[in-house]
């Protein structure tokens, strides 16, 4: 009785969907309702349901790019890692150095490389810096910026060489600090193994040590040194700060799960508002950003199982923070196909997404309909239907369809996670710049390219 019961809730709320939703038609006009929801929102803030669907990646751009032409929003922040992101900000704003979009995205090497080196970005960033080349003078371009925190041998690097221009000896002192990691090799995860058995003493009190310094001496650099842009000294900065708060990351993977979880996502509302903040005093106005990340990130924790399990969220952050200034977008789908790996550091492949299950959100958008927005937070009857906790898929870099349910679902409380949810019923894979035989003989759906 109990699964007749919520499959007998879920067809009712199908039905109120239906009623109540924005059923879209694929022309401009279909992201109007979020438009108009941002006018008076700091940050806007889309998420995904998986870092390899093309749609949720080209959606989000086409959202993005009315919030820069029409609303003025100072750039995105999106779930990269912060010198990567950093160049390709160079790039869109005009600096010298990368000649195209490709080149500015070089920096991606990385597992997941193709979550920002694939066609869509390529796309988003060209235009970026397209619209920035076409401002009047005077006025403030449109930035991309990394909020994560992967980076910490790329970061200590991008402290030294900017130390080495602004201050030799501050330099030498950072070299010396930095080089407590030296005997780890390349992969941070062994520094934080053998600091969690007890084999090595932790880098903290060095980490710290850097950054202070930085800090303090900030103000000085800054008016000694003319020969970098204004913004290498915030850029150097925030690399100090990535490293000391990676340095605690990397500690907390080998405690447990909600104590990275909770590091990283902290790492990444810190560098959010220190962004802010550094774009306020540079353009001298409220600075006003857009956010990617996985829905995981950016829907509010606190709605959702991953609090139970005291894990807190980026989303859930900035909502204590700043309440209804910030708007919180999610996506899902049903069915389609994804760029994913099968495990860490594997080769991408172009997988089959397996239909929603029954109890799960994803089951209830797709019986009402293709393609829907649905305003969760002006819609009672909507936050109503949809405030039972219910299942919600979430496919990272890595989707393993034989334990799906374990692996990707949790539950949630939609009205209370989101403000306005996106529903694209059947996606595609996003499509890697670097395809690999692997990925190009993935699964397609029997339908594609029409999803008829």
């Amino acid at each position: 009785m109990p699964k007749i019961r919520a499959l007998s809730d879920a067809a009712h709320a199908s039905h109120i969907v239906t009623q109540e939703a924005r059923h879209l038609s694929g022309e401009p006009h279909d992201f109007d309702r979020i438009i108009e929801m941002a006018r008076e929102s700091r940050y806007v803030l889309i998420g995904e349901a998986s870092h390899g669907t093309h749609d949720f990646y080209h959606l989000r751009g086409e959202i993005t790019k009315r919030l820069i032409r029409e609303l003025g929003f100072s750039g995105v922040a999106v779930e990269a890692d912060w010198p990567d992101a950093f160049r390709v900000n160079r790039f869109v704003r005009g600096a010298p150095g990368d000649h195209d979009a490709d080149e500015a995205l070089g920096g991606f090497q990385r597992f997941p490389q193709w979550m920002w080196r694939n066609a869509d970005v390529l796309d988003f960033v060209g235009w970026l810096r397209s619209h920035n080349d076409t401002l009047p003078a005077g006025a403030d371009p449109a930035g991309f910026y990394g909020l994560d925190l992967y980076s910490m041998h790329a970061s200590m690097a991008a402290v030294l060489e900017y130390l080495d221009v602004v201050d030799p000896e501050a330099a030498r002192r950072a070299r010396h600090r930095y080089a407590c990691f030296d005997h780890f090799g390349e992969d941070p995860q062994e520094y934080g193994f053998a600091v969690s058995r007890g084999m090595s003493e932790p880098c903290e009190p060095e980490v710290v040590a850097q950054l202070v310094e930085m800090q303090r001496a900030a103000a000085a650099w800054v008016q000694r040194d003319g020969r970098l842009p204004t913004d290498a000294h915030f850029f150097a900065q925030q690399n100090a700060r990535l490293v000391r708060n990676a340095e605690q990351y990397y500690r907390a993977m080998f405690r447990g799960r909600a104590d990275s979880w909770n590091v990283r996502d902290r790492h990444m509302f810190e560098t959010l508002r220190l962004l802010t903040e550094h774009l306020r005093s540079e353009q001298g106005r409220d600075a006003r950003l857009v956010v990617w990340a996985h829905n995981s990130h950016l829907g509010n924790a606190a709605a959702t199982e991953m609090s139970e399990m005291g894990e807190l969220n980026l989303g859930q952050l900035v909502r204590h923070d700043f309440g209804n200034d910030a708007l919180l977008v999610g996506f899902s789908t049903y069915t389609g196909t994804v760029t994913a790996a099968n495990d860490w550091g594997s080769p991408a492949e172009r997988m089959m997404v397996r239909p929603g299950l029954p109890d799960s959100y994803e089951r209830v958008f797709h019986d009402a309909g293709p393609r829907l927005l649905m305003d969760l937070r002006h819609n009672e009857v909507l936050r109503d239907v949809l405030d039972e906790p219910r299942l919600q898929r979430a496919i990272g870099v890595i989707y393993r369809p034989r334990t799906e349910r374990m692996s990707h679902y949790f539950r949630a409380r939609l009205p209370e996670q989101f403000d306005v949810m996106l529903h694209y019923d059947q996606t595609r894979a996003v499509e890697p710049l670097e395809r690999t035989g692997l990925w190009d003989k993935g699964e397609l759906p029997e339908t594609y390219p029409t999803a008829l």
